[in-house]
Formats: C-alpha cells, sequence, structure tokens
C-alpha cells in the first residue's frame, strides 16, 4: 500500500490463548490453517506485487499467521503477484485474505465486478478489505466519492456475505469522507504513533498497519506490518462460514 510517514517498530503483545468452548470448536471446523491460531500469538503482513515472489512457506515458519494480498486496482487491473499469493498463503496454511486498491475515479460497479472476478473466496477465508487512501483516475467530488464507496461496499458484501473491511488513513479518510461507513470494521494505517488518531466514523480499529518498513524470512525487502485488534477467536469471528456462490 501507498505510504507516506516514517515507519514505526511498535511492540507485538502476546495474546491470551482462547478458552475451550464455541470458538475453539468453530476454529477447528475451518480446518487446518486456521486451528494453529488458537492460543497463539497473531501477527500479520500485506503484500502486493512490489514484494515480488514471496515465499509463503518461509512467511509462515517467521511466525506470521494471517495476510492480505492485493487482488485487482480500478476497473481492469489484477496484481501481477496475486495468482501465486492467493495459492500459496493457502497451502502454508496462512489465514488469507485479498484486497482492491480503490481507484476514486473509476464507477464503483464495474470495480467491485472486477473484485469479485478475480477473488474467489472460501469458507475459512477473511472478508475482502478496500484500500481507499488516495485520489486515483479521474477527479470526483467528494459528494460522489461518499455513494460511489457505499455502493461498491454494498456489492461486495452482497456477493461474498460478509462485510468488507475499509483500510485507510485518519488524514485522507478525515478529509473527504463522512461518518456513515461506521458498521465496516476498520483497518488505519499511521507510523510512527503509540496509537493511531481517530477516524471519523469509527471509535476503534479492528486493524492497524503500524509499519510499512518491516522484514519478514521470505520476503526480499520491506513489507507491511499489522497488529489485529483483539485475539485468535475474534480474527476467526471474521472468516467467512461458507463459500459465496
Amino acid at each position: 500500500m501507498l505510504c507516506l510517514a516514517a515507519a514505526c517498530t511498535a511492540p507485538e503483545t502476546t495474546l491470551t490463548p482462547a478458552p475451550p468452548g464455541p470458538d475453539t470448536d468453530r476454529a477447528a471446523a475451518i480446518g487446518a490453517a486456521v486451528r494453529p491460531l488458537i492460543g497463539k500469538q497473531v501477527r500479520g503482513i500485506d503484500v502486493s506485487h512490489y514484494q515480488g515472489h514471496v515465499d509463503w512457506v518461509a512467511v509462515k515458519a517467521a511466525g506470521i499467521n494471517y495476510a492480505y494480498a492485493k487482488a485487482v486496482q480500478g476497473n481492469t487491473n489484477e496484481d501481477s503477484e496475486f495468482a501465486h499469493n492467493w495459492e500459496d498463503m493457502k497451502a502454508a496454511g496462512i489465514l488469507r485474505g485479498a484486497y482492491d486498491f480503490y481507484v476514486t475515479g473509476d464507477e464503483p460497479g464495474p470495480q467491485a465486478e472486477n473484485f469479485i472476478a478475480k477473488v474467489k473466496l472460501g469458507k475459512g477465508d477473511l472478508p475482502p478489505m478496500v484500500d481507499v487512501e488516495t485520489m486515483s483516475g479521474n477527479m470526483v467530488p467528494d459528494d460522489d466519492l461518499i455513494p460511489d464507496l457505499h455502493e461498491f461496499l454494498e456489492t461486495l458484501e452482497a456477493h461474498y456475505g460478509r462485510k468488507p473491511i475499509i483500510y485507510t488513513s485518519p488524514g485522507f479518510w478525515n478529509a473527504h469522507f463522512d461518518d456513515s461507513f461506521g458498521a465496516y470494521p476498520l483497518w488505519v494505517a499511521e507510523y510512527g504513533v503509540s496509537q493511531p488518531k481517530a477516524v471519523t466514523g469509527w471509535d476503534t480499529w479492528t486493524f492497524w498497519q503500524y509499519s510499512q518498513n518491516g522484514s519478514v524470512e521470505g520476503i526480499t525487502g520491506a513489507v507491511d506490518m499489522d497488529h489485529f485488534n483483539g485475539g485468535a477467536a475474534k480474527l476467526l469471528a471474521l472468516v467467512l462460514e461458507i463459500t459465496p456462490k
């Protein structure tokens, strides 16, 4: 993802193991890629073609439990590494998700259909994420940005049966969007701070991209590092329980 601020190295937090009960039963039913999360630290990254060819077996061995890979950008583009990332994340036993780099100047309907055509989510996958971080394509007034993004999100939710996650930075979002998106999980990007700034529409965040300069075995160069706001059971509550039609 595009990022402008300096990176930070926020400490990882050891998460409390989930107690036996419905959460652990549900995790066991999802599959082998998810079961190892129970009772362990939950660490995540997000990638795109900028990371090149990722060795996901090495990434898993380095302790990364979940990852998001860029799938598409706008109406027609597909990330050149998505097919490899998507298959190899699952094979390595990493809980996987896919994201769209949202082009504000593209029509929301065709943009959503491009994502749906490229991303076949299945049982045990994380919900889709939309990266809304910059003005791109044809200039669009804020009065149109808001309904356009709602249309995009609603199209994805109708198809996948789960609310998409919104990724953004406090500065960009607060300058262009309102508080009508608070029902969607928030993935906030901000570096060099102990906690990210408030984002209009949300009282808290679900994911926090705290660094763009992380180092993980299996990846050449820097990679985005992410905190999840909760333990394994809460993360598992986000995964899809059925395969969308």
